[in-house]
């Protein structure tokens, strides 16, 4: 055994091993990435769902905006109140009131209630349906087709069809705004969680034409608008809309309603 070769190969290996070392600490300090402590404690009190709901690219694009001031720190529809007070005591400001919102589908037409144009047998995805004829099967262009896209959409398990239309799991809604970017037909709005009353249509055709169509349907005919003494209802584009920060829950309107289709929320 040749002793001498044996310790020049381990000389030779352990020197190389030095030298690569010494070279990797050299270019990890030459190409570090300095790194923002706020970003990343902001970004430990977000959930982590990466759902988008907060207009930004998941929960690291929005601690990143968070921490440049670019994002308030109550962003983050999924931390609600709590998670929002943990990133302020971060950033060193105040959360502000952050106001629970919640999803609401904007329609109440029923399968008992709204008419069909067609059996539809096609794929059992709204926005494929939308192609077909008449923008889907029900005689109501802007009604919920039913068919579960916004179910699809939802991580959090609240929203479900039930008898023909989408409906909202107030309790399990986090406001993400998912079921709103996929409905095609624009049926989904977000209102506060407190809210006492909606209008559960989005139809836009003249109240004759509603009421061929689905019996429960907003004809705009304004009397609802007349009995609010706060300025919270209006009609635009034939339907009944309420400014949330104006109604104070009273149900005038929706005792005035003649198709009763404002609602408690």
């Amino acid at each position: 055994m040749n002793v001498t070769a044996i310790i020049f190969a381990a000389a030779v290996v352990g020197g190389t091993g030095l030298v690569i070392g010494l070279l990797l600490g050299i270019a990890s300090e030459a190409f570090k990435v300095p790194v923002d402590e706020k970003e990343v404690a902001v970004r430990s009190c977000l959930p982590g769902n990466n759902c988008g709901g907060c207009g930004f690219p998941g929960c690291d694009g929005l601690a990143k905006a968070i921490a440049s001031g670019e994002a308030p720190v109550n962003a983050c529809p999924v931390a609600g109140p709590a998670g929002a007070a943990k990133i302020a005591e971060v950033m060193g400001v105040e959360a502000g009131d952050a106001v629970k919102q919640v999803a609401y589908v904007k329609c109440a037409g029923t399968c008992e209630v709204a008419k069909e144009k067609y059996d539809y047998s096609g794929l059992q995805d709204c926005v494929s349906a939308m192609v077909t004829p008449g923008a889907g099967p029900k005689a109501c262009a802007y009604g919920c087709m039913g068919l579960g896209s916004c179910v699809k959409a939802c991580d959090f398990d609240a929203i479900h069809v039930v008898n023909g239309i989408a409906v909202v799991d107030k309790e399990k809604c986090v406001a993400c705004g998912k079921c709103i970017a996929t409905c095609p037909k624009s049926l989904i709005e977000l209102i506060p969680y407190e809210a006492k009353l909606a209008v559960q249509c989005s139809s836009k055709d003249m109240g004759k034409d509603v009421k061929a169509s689905c019996s429960v349907g907003c004809i705009g005919c304004r009397m609802c608008t007349k009995v609010c003494e706060f300025g919270a209802i209006t009609v635009e584009n034939n339907v009944a809309h309420i400014d949330q920060s104006k109604c104070t829950g009273c149900g005038a309107c929706a005792a005035k309603c003649p198709v009763k289709i404002i609602k408690m929320c």
